[in-house]
């Protein structure tokens, strides 16, 4: 293995506006051996998060950005092929955050995210949607920020996404009515016959506050938000009184230049006497062992439901990317490169 290839996907140049293909640029590098402490890990599935998209701005935010000619960062799935660390053996199947590449070597307890050896019955594709980013947000923002209510009604934008249909899952299982905003017939009719939505609004062809105001004639109680733009305003149209607006993204501005202006209906944040808060993953560190093991759970009973847009092969992994911005995944959005 040593001095073996490794493809690797780099950063080429800060983004303009929308993300492209061409930001980032294919190049070889050689396996070295791992040393003491250290595992190589041979990369299987790599996961894409919104959020990505401004760890490649200028500058840090939440974490450290993406330096030109670093490896793109993600969280993936793989096997330990060298381990000379004790608590890995080879053939272990680890999540990591491993990047866009094929083997990744490094010493875990530097790794800037816990690795996880995945338990028996946890597939890759569960452990890169329910279990995690994508679920854990999605259990934090819905029931540490929205604390739902049973009778609420809660309303879901990018609710076909990979953290959108999980929040509304997890509003159901509260007890709460629950209506998605999608784009697409198919994306909506799938919230209601495959995940039990009570409703749904096409925001393409659809007048999506006035569509609220019919299917949430009492006003929303928590609108979780992963959009931003006019859909907020079109939620905030509509909020009932004491509303939780969670704000989970903003993806309608994440490919502009400038950003767009922000709702101008805020004022409805202070007639009703509601609330409008944004989070981090980080901030429920304590608490992400309850969220897996309740995520886990739910799925074994089938009340929750994960689903997968696995796109394949190592070339097509920028492209897998821009699929979250171009709304052609359904669910979470994967690359299954080996």
């Amino acid at each position: 293995m040593k001095n073996d290839v490794n493809n690797q996907w780099v950063l080429a140049k800060r983004p303009v506006g929308m993300v492209k293909t061409t930001d980032f640029e294919q190049v070889e590098s050689q396996i070295g051996e791992a040393k003491d402490g250290e595992i190589t890990v041979k990369v299987t599935h790599i996961a894409f998060e919104p959020a990505m998209r401004g760890w490649i701005n200028e500058g840090d935010s939440y974490v450290k950005g993406v330096e030109i000619g670093e490896v793109m960062r993600a969280q993936s799935v793989g096997e330990v092929i060298e381990s000379k660390n004790d608590a890995y053996k080879e053939g272990d199947v680890v999540s990591g955050f491993f990047g866009w590449q094929e083997f990744s070597t490094l010493e875990p307890s530097a790794s800037m995210f816990p690795i996880q050896v995945l338990p028996e019955g946890v597939s890759p594709e569960m452990a890169l949607s329910v279990l995690g980013i994508t679920g854990l947000t999605a259990w934090g923002g819905m029931l540490e920020i929205g604390k739902p209510q049973e009778g609420d009604t809660v309303v879901v934008s990018g609710a076909a996404g990979a953290t959108g249909n999980i929040a509304g899952q997890i509003a159901k299982i509260k007890g709460c009515r629950v209506i998605g905003i999608a784009g697409g017939p198919e994306k909506c009719q799938w919230l209601i016959d495959e995940l039990g939505f009570d409703g749904a609004v096409d925001y393409k062809s659809e007048n999506v506050s006035e569509r609220l105001k019919e299917l949430c004639p009492d006003g929303i109680n928590i609108f979780f938000d992963n959009v931003g733009g006019k859909i907020l305003e079109a939620a905030l149209d509509n909020i009932a009184t004491n509303a939780r607006v969670v704000i989970c993204g903003g993806i309608v501005g994440y490919n502009e230049e400038e950003l767009p202006p922000g709702p101008r209906n805020y004022m409805q944040l202070v007639l009703t006497s509601s609330t409008m808060e944004g989070f981090l993953l980080g901030q429920f560190g304590p608490k992400l062992g309850q969220a897996a093991m309740e995520l886990g759970q739910w799925v074994g009973e089938g009340k929750l439901k994960f689903t997968v847009d696995v796109q394949e092969g190592f070339d097509n992994v920028p492209q897998t990317f821009l699929r979250l911005f171009e709304g052609k995944n359904l669910g979470k959005q994967l690359c299954k490169v080996a």
